[in-house]
């Protein structure tokens, strides 16, 4: 049974004054709880309707009806488990390799899908501006379907630590260098800009690279592309010829 205060906490997590006040967030179904509880983060307790996962001590698990699920999710259909981990440390980001910088990206699934795709990309540390959406929010946790445990996400002023960086910066805009014409390095950071306006001006005078995927429309009347699409062409022309 989850009782008032429990489902009080949990409500409250949806929103980021809370989860930095408690240093916990929820994630929810068998997929993400799964990759979560297989990671290094420290798990706070799950409630569950099935018993799915029998390494976790008892003493952490409290089973609920679907009824009683339907109180804590934040989904509309509700996923058999629902647990809380304490949000873990963030971790240094080293001063080489591919490093992904995102200037003041606030939809929840845009973030959720970077975090997956370098993941995939193999991609290890993703440097977000304060402005960002929080990492934490129960939505992009559940769009990165576990890529969360994988990438490090760290918050920072993007101008300052972008002006202390001796990596070149790769600016995405639309006026940019033709991406595929390129010679890519292996190392470098690679900044994607806020879903309406792009990259900011402070952002744009710290690119040392503008580059763009290019349009092929007959018209080419297609505005932009959706960041997180823009992301994955980008990510693949990168990793191309590693």
């Amino acid at each position: 049974m989850v009782s008032k205060n429990q489902i009080k906490t949990i409500t409250g997590l949806q929103q980021k004054k809370y989860r930095k006040e408690h240093k916990m967030f929820f994630a929810e179904g068998i997929k993400v709880v799964g990759e979560l509880l297989s990671s290094s983060l420290e798990l706070e307790h799950l409630f569950t309707t099935e018993d799915v996962f029998k390494n976790v001590p008892s003493g952490k698990v409290t089973h609920i009806s679907a009824d009683e699920l339907k109180k804590i999710s934040a989904l509309t259909t509700p996923q058999t488990c629902l647990a809380l981990f304490s949000i873990p440390d963030e971790k240094p980001v080293p001063a080489s390799g591919l490093i992904v910088a995102l200037d003041d990206v606030r939809d929840p699934g845009n973030l959720g899908t970077i975090i997956r795709l370098c993941d995939w990309f193999g991609i290890s540390h993703l440097v977000c501006s304060v402005q960002c959406v929080d990492v934490y929010n129960p939505k992009v946790v559940q769009a990165t379907m576990g890529s969360l445990t994988r990438v490090n996400v760290v918050y920072t002023d993007l101008a300052e630590y972008l002006s202390q960086t001796s990596l070149p910066v790769f600016g995405t805009f639309m006026d940019g260098k033709n991406i595929y014409k390129e010679i890519l390095p292996e190392s470098g950071i690679i900044v994607m800009g806020n879903e309406a306006n792009g990259i900011s001006a402070e952002i744009e005078k710290l690119s040392t690279q503008r580059i763009a995927i290019p349009r092929f429309g007959d018209l080419q009347q297609t505005e932009s592309l959706n960041v997180a699409t823009a992301a994955a062409i980008i990510l693949s022309e990168f990793r191309r010829n590693a």
